[in-house]
């Protein structure tokens, strides 16, 4: 991704946040969990970590906690036919988490400060969501270290649903991943 592109979207993302309210239960003052791509990357920060670290600095979240890692590769979705993306299991049993940050949640990180008995909120931040199977693996993963966290989920890009009409450039909504007969189901 282009090294100015992106701050400049993410701030674009800000001013409809802002101006708007929308996306306040996954923004704000929440702690921001960036999915991995989809093979292992040993030092180098991602796509996901680059944006979540970009929507940090505008003020969009108070941290970000890069504790997914993918162990194993999967099969990468943009460029697989329909029929041969990798599963949510698939994905699930690629993750891993950094066990660094699970001592962390007890003391909600650095400056972090939440009301006693509040959850923690973590939102996963993706770049692009089709189905939301990456997206329910990670909250899946997530879930079973964090098992009392709020979690949800944040994409920079959707892809349209068939028969959906694009008519604005920008088009920001909020929506739900679900498990619905076996496979992920994002609606809209």
């Amino acid at each position: 991704m282009d090294e100015i592109w992106l701050p400049r979207f993410v701030a674009q993302v800000w001013l409809e946040a802002i101006g708007h309210r929308r996306f306040a239960s996954s923004l704000g003052d929440v702690i921001l969990v960036p999915v991995p791509g989809s093979a292992p990357v040993p030092a180098a920060p991602w796509v996901g970590e680059r944006l979540a670290w970009c929507l940090k600095e505008v003020g969009l979240a108070a941290e970000v906690w890069p504790v997914l890692r993918r162990r194993s590769a999967v099969r990468k979705s943009a460029f697989a036919p329909a029929g041969e993306r990798p599963s949510v299991l698939e994905h699930y049993t690629s993750f891993g988490i950094e066990h660094a940050f699970i001592d962390r949640a007890s003391t909600c990180g650095r400056g972090f400060v939440r009301e006693r008995g509040a959850p923690l909120r973590l939102t996963l931040v993706d770049d692009v969501i089709t189905r939301g199977r990456t997206l329910l693996a990670a909250a899946g993963r997530l879930h079973a270290a964090f098992p009392h966290a709020q979690i949800r989920a944040f994409a920079l890009l959707r892809t349209l649903a068939p028969g959906e009409k694009l008519c604005r450039l920008l088009d920001p909504c909020e929506g739900e991943v679900r498990w619905v007969f076996g496979d992920a189901r994002r609606v809209p």
